[in-house]
């Protein structure tokens, strides 16, 4: 399976770089095109998220209600999700279809050739770590801001946004750069989505 999508994946960069000469142009433009294959699957994410904050307000009076009763909790809880038609888990797919997508990436980036193509503005060579930490603290931002617009207002979210961008920063310090892209390209398509999302659907 890792094989067929790093296979395709390929493809579709080599032939972006064969017209672009580029392949930090390929890799932004390969991920868009990823990312605009997986639209339903994240615009069902984003509803969901959305209608997640509408009713966090009706989960936290539940969790202070109950908060002696752990059982009544959750059952009241997936009632309330019940009620709105709200899949609790259904944030997660798209995130674990995407897990494969950036391991095939970085096998992909692996057999870069070590050329004036591989290389992205002059100053980083995709291959290799970012030198400039540049984009180390641009995956950082992206992430956080991506994951300030999809928050429901849970306490554990609230922690997680200041523990995910710098896990994110830590780990892009040593991936090759072209990886690091990848994962800020999504991030900036992620928040335009979410901008256009909570527009169309405003939780107020």
């Amino acid at each position: 399976m890792m094989d067929f999508i790093a296979g395709g994946l390929g493809w579709v960069l080599e032939q972006i770089v064969a017209v672009t000469h580029s392949y930090g142009l390929g890799i932004i433009l390969t991920t868009i095109i990823v990312r605009l294959l997986l639209f339903p699957l994240t615009l069902s994410q984003n509803k969901n998220m959305v209608a997640m904050r509408k009713i966090q307000p009706e989960i936290n009076e539940i969790n202070k209600k109950y908060a002696n009763n752990k059982e009544e909790q959750q059952k009241l809880t997936m009632e309330l999700y019940q009620k709105h038609k709200i899949n609790p888990l259904g944030g997660c797919l798209p995130m674990l279809v995407q897990l494969p997508i950036l391991w095939a990436f970085f096998r992909v980036l692996q057999n870069i050739p070590a050329d004036e193509t591989a290389v992205f503005f002059g100053l980083w060579v995709l291959s290799k770590a970012d030198p400039f930490y540049i984009f180390p603290i641009l995956a950082s931002a992206t992430t956080f801001l991506q994951s300030k617009l999809t928050m429901t207002g849970d306490a554990t979210q609230k922690s997680m946004l200041i523990v995910m961008p710098l896990m994110i920063g830590f780990f892009s310090l040593n991936l090759p750069s072209g990886l690091v892209l990848y994962w800020i390209t999504s991030n900036v398509f992620s928040i335009v989505q979410q901008a256009w999302i909570n527009k169309l659907y405003p939780v107020n």
